[in-house]
């Protein structure tokens, strides 16, 4: 029987766990020595499958990478030191406790002889021999960590990595590489390659040629062919017949370009042919899905569907008058002068693809002549190709603006007949110093307007006397509508934009310290605005067809103005300037509720605001669209704008100019608040959230766009654009606001109806309280349509937004922007 004890006999037991411990040391040394030539190796593969060595010498590339690569096999050999035996034995013993491989290793020292003393030692190799049966092969330590500090190894394996996924791995066993730069034949004979890039567009990825070896290419049509033809000039030479005869290049790299299908053949030694198949790029398609809607304000709402085989990179509609549908009568008996027709770009969608979509197109063009006329549109869109396609022609009335007030609808008549030819001028001179002839009738609102459209009548005979060109008609055809949308809107909000201006002056001058003499001037300058106010007001109520009864309840309001102001003052002169900021707050929601309050109850108020909101809407985005534009020039890489003197004089006014549009803006929307309809009130009497959250979010838009008339006023545009995005977003949460409270009013009755008229007037409602229309007419709830409208705006703005986001030629700080704004939405 064996001896447990014997040290032969352990290690035998132990020799497969020692063979695995000695391989795993030889693995270590053999890493530590020759990682250096591993990496070289890595990095060399990766280059030439990725192309790096075709732009350099042949030759010196592969005398360098020979040098390199024995350098680093002569760095390892030296360094490689072959692990023994023994240096195995003394891994494996250090793993176990006692150290009992080398135990068993030891001879007896003393007591040889003495039965008692080599009996213990008999039982100390046993228990010795007991634990290294337990022993287990010890791991290699691979780490390269010290010998490798910078990571040199994981860069050229990126590199190789890079090479078999991007590069074409079939270059390793081509020796092309070695003539480039080197003027001279290949050794062992001519040799070739050649590339094919498909169009960028259609997403498909380039090909080494020498790697297709089917015998059919299937290619995008305009993919590019690029061949390079090395040793003897006409050893290789390229025949095919895809281009149409295009060839380009020289004999030693043609170049092609697949326009169609043939045969592709490189003849020579080691030559390929195929047979290619191309995949035609179809021209783009684009519909109208049915004629134009009318928007809030008269805008044009038009829907389409694109479609292309790789995508639709563009497109734009062409609007021309249908002169032949045109009713030729009045002022358009004469031959129209020559109109330019109307091209608009079309909007794409950012998100996602644009291989077909349906998207809408959104404008106002209630100002131009085609509006209300009989016109065609056409569209047209195109592809990353040059391919175009065109939608049949649509032949319908452009939508405009309409005017229900007859005089302001007679002036917009003329000013149409006045651009469609400048021959109708006597006529329409004619026609407003008629309809001017006796201002006592009712057919101006106030003696303001009236007095404007004899300016315009004075401004229009003159030029008539010394020739009316181009300009001139159309200064006068823009006072036109600009009188005629003061008539149809009326004059309250002048009124109060005075009020507010002063009350705006008030609190700033409170703000700042003002002295006593300056903050009593103010605060007469608010009585009487708030005087003026309140008479317009009564006057509107009248021309509205109220009892002028109501004159005694009016004197009682303006009492509690009064009383108010007072108080306001008395406040100030104490100087207790909170309480007062407080009070003139707390004056500011009456006024807003007075107006409110004694709006008609048929909802038609409700509609005015809901329009008026959404042309401020509508201009504080065109308004916005200019201070981004002006916001991107600062950024021009090219330098084009601001050069001279002259052009950054220019840019100042332009900025004063979009300020100012700003203010006009904002004072506008302060108007609108004060001329919202009534809000739905409760059983108690209490303001309905809804009305309330309306007011309130106006009152924001109202301070964003003061915030932004100040960052323009400063040439902070980024600041600016930032207090207009959230100006906007305001407005569109007061209109929702504006237009659920309106329909909730809808559907309650009106105590003061009954009989016959209320059940008509509940009747011609849905059970959401829409106007249905009468005698089977369609819904007619119009400001539901404005707020899709809106929606369709808001939109457009946000895929353009992110559309020039996506655009890594812009600018950072542009594009930074950009970002922050889509964190907004």
């Amino acid at each position: 029987m064996a001896d447990p004890g014997n040290a032969s006999t352990s290690l035998h037991s132990l020799r497969r766990v020692i063979a695995l411990t000695r391989a795993g040391m030889v693995a270590e040394r053999l890493l530590r020595a020759f990682w250096p030539l591993m990496t070289l190796v890595m990095a060399l593969l990766g280059a030439v499958m990725l192309g790096v060595l075709d732009h350099l010498p042949g030759r010196i590339a592969l005398g360098a990478g020979a040098v390199l690569l024995f350098a680093a096999f002569l760095h390892g050999l030296r360094r490689l030191r072959w692990p023994a035996r023994a240096e195995a034995l003394s891994r494996l013993d250090a793993t176990l406790p006692g150290r009992p491989i080398a135990a068993l290793m030891d001879a007896q020292a003393i007591g040889g002889g003495d039965s008692g003393s080599e009996a213990l030692w008999q039982a100390h190799r046993r228990r010795m021999a007991a634990r290294a049966v337990s022993a287990r092969a010890v791991r290699p330590d691979l780490r390269l960590s010290r010998q490798d500090p910078f990571a040199l190894r994981f860069m050229a394996l990126l590199v190789l990595l890079l090479g078999v996924a991007l590069g074409t791995p079939g270059r390793i066993n081509d020796t092309g590489f070695l003539n480039a730069g080197g003027g001279n034949a290949v050794a062992g004979g001519p040799a070739w390659e050649g590339w094919i890039e498909p169009p960028r567009y259609t997403g498909r990825p380039a090909l080494y040629l020498a790697d297709q070896k089917g015998p059919e290419l299937v290619l995008p049509e305009g993919s590019r062919i690029l061949l390079r033809f090395y040793g003897d000039p006409g050893a290789l030479s390229l025949a095919e017949s895809v281009s149409g005869g295009a060839e380009t290049g020289d004999a030693t790299a043609p170049e092609i370009t697949v326009v169609q299908g043939g045969e592709l053949a490189v003849e020579g030694p080691q030559g390929q042919s195929w047979q290619v198949r191309m995949i035609p790029d179809h021209a783009p398609q684009v519909t109208i899905d049915g004629p134009p809607r009318d928007g809030a304000g008269g805008a044009m709402a038009l829907a389409f569907t694109a479609r292309d085989d790789y995508g639709v990179t563009g497109g734009e509609a062409r609007i021309e008058l249908d002169l032949d549908a045109v009713e030729r009568r009045h002022g358009l008996a004469a031959d129209p002068e020559p109109q330019a027709p109307v091209i608009l770009p079309l909007p794409l969608p950012i998100s996602g693809g644009r291989a077909e979509f349906t998207e809408t197109l959104v404008e106002d063009l209630s100002r131009h002549l085609f509006a209300h006329l009989p016109v065609t549109i056409t569209l047209r869109v195109r592809d990353a190709a040059g391919n175009s396609g065109e939608s049949a022609p649509l032949s319908t009335r452009l939508p405009g603006r309409r005017f229900f007030d007859p005089m302001a609808a007679a002036l917009a008549e003329q000013r149409r007949d006045l651009l469609w030819n400048r021959e109708n001028a006597p006529r329409v001179a004619q026609i407003l110093r008629a309809v001017s002839h006796r201002p006592d009738d009712d057919l101006f609102p106030s003696p303001a307007s009236y007095l404007r459209l004899r300016a315009v009548l004075h401004r229009l005979e003159t030029a008539m006397g010394g020739g009316l060109d181009d300009s001139g008609r159309d200064s006068i055809a823009a006072a036109l509508w600009d009188l005629a949308v003061m008539i149809e809107e009326g004059e309250l909000g002048d009124v109060l934009e005075r009020l507010n201006r002063a009350r705006e002056r008030l609190s700033e001058a409170m703000k700042n310290g003002a002295s006593d003499r300056e903050i009593a001037d103010l605060m007469q300058d608010l009585r009487d605005a708030t005087r003026d106010y309140l008479r317009q007001l009564a006057e509107q109520d009248s021309d509205d067809g109220e009892q002028l009864s109501e004159e005694d309840s009016l004197r009682m309001e303006e009492g509690d103005l009064q009383a108010m102001m007072d108080r306001i003052q008395e406040l100030m002169e104490q100087g207790r300037m909170a309480e007062a900021e407080q009070a003139l707050q707390d004056l500011q929601r009456l006024m807003e509720n007075m107006r409110v309050s004694r709006a008609p109850g048929d909802g038609t108020g409700g509609q005015g605001a809901m329009e008026g909101l959404a042309e401020t809407l509508r201009d504080q985005q065109r308004l916005s669209d200019r201070a981004f534009r002006d916001f991107q020039d600062r950024f021009d890489p090219r330098g084009e704008r601001g050069e001279t003197g002259s052009g950054r004089e220019g840019e100042s006014d332009a900025r004063g100019g979009l300020a100012d549009e700003q203010r006009d803006l904002r004072e506008r929307l302060g108007g609108q608040r004060n001329d919202m309809p009534a809000q739905r009130r409760g059983e108690g009497g209490e303001e309905d959230g809804e009305g309330e959250s309306a007011g309130d979010a106006l009152g924001r838009a109202e301070q964003a766009m003061r915030e932004a008339e100040e960052a323009l006023r400063s040439e902070d545009f980024g600041r600016a654009i930032d207090r207009q995005s959230e100006a906007m977003e305001a407005l569109r949460e007061g209109m929702r606001a504006l237009d659920d409270n309106r329909n909730a009013r809808s559907g309650e009755q009106d105590p003061q109806e009954g009989g016959e008229a209320g059940g008509e007037r509940r009747a011609n409602r849905d059970p959401l309280g829409r106007d249905i229309g009468g005698r089977g007419a369609a819904n007619s709830d119009r400001p539901m349509l404005g707020r899709e409208n809106l929606y369709d705006r808001a939109r457009e703005l946000l895929d353009e937004i992110r559309r020039r986001s996506g655009e890594g030629e812009r600018p950072k700080a542009e594009r930074d922007y950009l970002d922050r704004l889509l964190d907004q939405f």
